[in-house]
């Protein structure tokens, strides 16, 4: 299946282009007179995007899909891999992790980086270690749990790229539990934004952790480091991030109004235009946005080649109503709506099956992707239609998958 967070393979999919909807685009219209936001947004960031946490509708985005340096921002990995194997069962929240001569030089006290200042040659329970992560971003419990998950910190980075595949972020690299400056230590906020998007929705129990102000650890009293936390935002997560080859950024994501938003952004020159940038685009994010409806239920958005069956095309519909968010501000803007699937569709096929994805894309790049439907029943034809099918694949360069 092609990507839907990014362009579609015109290799692996088929894709039919439609201008569409002109009511939609007309209400998107007369949001203008309500004071609502304007109508391109532009970002100091260097790499920005701002997700619908629910849809996953890209709301905006600038060198989303950009390699970078993602510093502590990385750890949403690291503690994807732990709440994983937690979930599994593999570990337990009571265990203790040693830290050993080397997570304490490298991310302890000597290493004057963010730490949880563990003792050198002690254990602590993975569950005071989660906090020291989440919240003070300690590099030091990083590394213990890297080395007694996987025995060393190399392996476990290569358990969160595996993790980050598995996913479906194709361009992650890990070198390192913690984003300590490597060179091959790569995200993109893209991947940032959906890896903070699978935490909440995988791991609702352990998400309150990000919420947390502080963590009081032996003798020491750590606030939490997300700048955005104390604001009236609707901001109960995630992670900052900063070193000098990337500069400062942050994973965020904030509810209001029974809608959450999701922030990643990287780049900034200092904390304060991190904080600013961050709330200028989560407001706007929340203010400038309306969910519209383009098809009802049973509507035909369009038909999809089928291999094989008793008929050529399969009408495809919503099955439910097809909403999407649009900017409001954009009077008069252009859809261009993506019917995607792998192409030939093969029968037999059911009415109901999800079987393409519709994508709607604005001209300020704003994209939602929505299920589409097998709108009716698609039975296996007999032997010779099958052959003939086959044939007129091969005439057009149709590859069978």
């Amino acid at each position: 299946m092609a990507s839907f967070f990014g362009k579609p393979d015109p290799r692996r999919c088929a894709a039919a282009v439609m201008m569409l909807l002109l009511g939609a685009v007309t209400m998107a219209g007369a949001a203008v007179a309500q004071g609502s936001a304007p109508a391109e947004m532009k970002t100091s960031a260097k790499q920005a995007i701002l997700l619908d946490a629910t849809t996953g509708a890209v709301l905006f985005q600038h060198n989303a899909d950009e390699l970078a340096p993602p510093a502590s921002m990385s750890k949403l990995m690291t503690l994807a891999v732990v709440f994983r194997a937690l979930k599994e069962g593999r570990i337990k929240l009571e265990d203790e992790y040693l830290f050993s001569v080397n997570a304490w030089r490298t991310g302890g006290a000597p290493s004057g980086t963010s730490a949880m200042f563990v003792p050198v040659n002690t254990r602590e329970k993975l569950d005071e270690m989660l906090k020291g992560i989440i919240i003070q971003s300690g590099n030091d419990a990083c590394i213990a749990i890297a080395e007694g998950m996987a025995g060393s910190e190399a392996a476990f980075a290569k358990m969160m790229t595996d993790e980050a595949r598995r996913l479906g972020l194709p361009k992650s690299t890990f070198r390192n539990s913690t984003g300590l400056h490597d060179p091959e230590h790569l995200m993109t906020v893209r991947e940032l934004a959906l890896l903070a998007r699978h935490i909440m929705q995988a791991y609702p129990e352990h998400y309150p952790l990000f919420a947390e102000r502080e963590f009081r650890y032996r003798k020491h009293r750590f606030f939490n480091r997300n700048p955005l936390l104390p604001l009236d935002l609707g901001v109960d997560g995630l992670k900052t991030g900063y070193i000098k080859e990337a500069g400062y950024g942050i994973v965020a994501s904030a509810k209001q109004d029974g809608r959450r938003i999701i922030l990643a952004i990287n780049g900034m020159e200092s904390a304060n235009d991190r904080k600013s940038e961050a709330v200028r685009l989560l407001e706007w994010g929340f203010k400038g946005f309306g969910e519209f409806k383009l098809f009802d239920p049973e509507d035909v958005v369009g038909r999809a080649r089928v291999w094989g069956g008793d008929r050529m095309f399969v009408p495809l519909i919503g099955g439910n109503d097809i909403n999407v968010l649009l900017p409001k501000a954009q009077s008069g803007q252009r859809l261009q709506a993506q019917i995607i699937y792998n192409s030939p569709l093969k029968a037999p096929i059911k009415k109901g099956d999800v079987v393409a994805k519709l994508r709607v894309t604005t001209a300020s790049q704003s994209v939602n992707v929505v299920d589409l439907k097998a709108g009716e029943d698609v039975p296996e034809a007999g032997t010779m239609r099958r052959g003939l099918d086959t044939l007129a694949h091969m005439a057009f360069g149709w590859v069978l998958k």
